[in-house]
């Protein structure tokens, strides 16, 4: 007998250790594919098993997925042109967003202080559903939204509203960021910004890099979620979307503005920190 042939017959039966790992990860991988209801890719399930201590490589994890047929959800968003109000008084607002060197700037440091958002078309089969954001740029989460039938002013208003009432907004003021839509460069919605110390920002005509987050935020909605379903009412997409966003997008989906944890994770790290007595 062969000397190589003598240890393959000592060699312990069964599975070798790098084999029981890599089971062990196609059963987390697949797993947290499956509860995410395909919503996460691989980099986010990457960052979410990392997050729950599982060692692992966005490599293996895309390997994993592939050796499994796994393939998160993603349908090219539909986009609907800004209408503006040529007759808005806009002279006054300026774009808060750029750095020092005229440079997009879409990073805070502290929650509540720099937000901005937006407005997006949702079908039903009631006919559109308009929903409004607001999102804060230091921990990335949506801190306050307003889906109604119409898009008046008052659709932008009421979810700044909500995140007012939530405490989400800086108490010494706060900036928000906007395209100039007709919505946000009207009287009524520049009143409440000035009634409730919210400065308005607004990038140049006709740039959508200007407000890249909420444009961002909205592309996840409806690719990873919403163009995947169809919904007979208004009140039912209104139900989901919430869903969408609380359930999963505030809460478990890693989030690349919070250092990929999730956004409502983020938020209460910095509400600790603050809470941290100082040392003397």
């Amino acid at each position: 007998m062969s000397r190589a042939s003598f240890y393959r017959w000592r060699r312990p039966k069964g599975p070798s250790p790098r084999q029981v790992r890599h089971d062990k990860l196609v059963g987390e991988v697949t797993g947290l594919f499956k509860k995410e209801e395909g919503r996460a890719g691989r980099d986010q399930l990457t960052l979410m098993l990392n997050n729950n201590g599982v060692d692992v490589s966005a490599p293996t994890v895309g390997a994993i997925m592939r050796e499994h047929g796994l393939r998160a959800a993603r349908t090219r968003a539909w986009k609907k042109t800004t209408e503006q109000d040529p007759q808005a008084k806009t002279a006054h607002i300026k774009n808060h967003m750029l750095d020092g060197h005229g440079k997009r700037d879409f990073t805070s440091t502290v929650p509540g202080t720099r937000l901005c958002g937006d407005i997006t078309y949702l079908r039903t089969g009631e006919g559109w559903l308009y929903l409004a954001t607001v999102i804060d740029l230091c921990t990335g989460m949506v801190i306050g939204w307003s889906m109604a039938a119409h898009m008046r002013a008052s659709l932008c208003t009421d979810a700044l509203a909500m995140a007012r009432d939530h405490g989400r907004l800086a108490c010494d003021g706060a900036i928000f960021n906007s395209d100039r839509g007709s919505q946000y460069t009207s009287g009524e919605f520049q009143q409440w910004c000035a009634g409730n110390s919210v400065t308005q920002s607004m990038g140049a005509v006709g740039v959508c890099w200007d407000n890249a987050v909420a444009e961002n935020f909205f592309s996840h909605l409806k690719t990873e979620f919403y163009h995947h379903q169809t919904f007979a009412s208004r009140l039912a997409a209104r139900t989901a979307v919430m869903d969408y966003i609380e359930a999963w997008y505030n809460r478990r989906r890693p989030n690349r503005r919070a250092g990929g944890i999730p956004p409502a994770t983020a938020l209460a790290n910095h509400q600790a920190r603050d809470r941290e007595p100082v040392a003397a």
